[in-house]
């Protein structure tokens, strides 16, 4: 999807740019941490399905974090090295995670249908993924930015998971600000099956890319 660029930079230039590529890893971590109990807190709170499992993303985004923030920093000591067993591993807990939560949604979402189960509220559903679109939004163009700057797929790869975060919020503004408008019973419901799809999508791409030893 990016096209990166191919040009020469000095050592110290390459340097600051993986330095900035890890603090927004580290970033990255921290911020999902937080959005993960502030917004399962809520979503149970105010029994919202959707914003309770954009919480429970939140912390596995931040478990795969981890891997990308360890990757940032081989790369950097080594351009051409190979993933290594602890970022492969770290990607397949972080897929059956993905996967997990995808079961859990689907199910919840039949569960809900069925008994036209109806969120208290969905307003800090709005807040939180308008919160969480501006804050990926930024994300997403610096790691891009420094992604093409050192010609590194893997770092654009990562960007493109910050993406797919963009998209996970936009399912739950679009959720919750329909219900909260119009009260129709099965919209979190809907929004729930939203997430399970992306979900899914970001569990297959975690074992699709697990195997050590392939470059990044």
């Amino acid at each position: 999807m990016y096209r990166r660029r191919i040009e020469t930079l000095t050592p110290e230039i390459s340097d600051n740019l993986y330095r900035f590529a890890f603090r927004l890893a580290v970033f990255t971590i921290i911020y999902n941490i937080i959005e993960g109990f502030i917004a399962g807190y809520f979503g149970y709170h105010d029994e919202s399905m959707t914003l309770f499992g954009f919480g429970l993303d939140s912390f596995i985004e931040a478990l795969s974090g981890f891997g990308i923030a360890h990757m940032i920093l081989r790369i950097r000591k080594n351009p051409g090295a190979s993933r290594t067993k602890f970022e492969s591993t770290a990607l397949r807990i972080t897929g059956f995670a993905f996967y997990v939560l995808c079961a859990g949604l689907v199910l919840t979402a039949i569960y809900n249908f069925y008994t036209g189960h109806k969120p208290v509220t969905t307003f800090w559903g709005v807040v939180i993924s308008l919160i969480s679109i501006v804050i990926m939004l930024a994300l997403l163009y610096g790691k891009v930015k420094a992604g093409k700057h050192l010609n590194s797929a893997a770092i654009l790869a990562d960007a493109e998971c910050t993406r797919v975060c963009i998209y996970m919020s936009l399912v739950l503004l679009a959720a919750s600000g329909i219900y909260e408008l119009t009260g129709i019973a099965y919209i979190d419901a809907i929004g729930t099956l939203g997430l399970a799809y992306f979900s899914f999508r970001e569990g297959r791409e975690c074992f699709e890319t697990s195997e050590p030893g392939q470059n990044s």
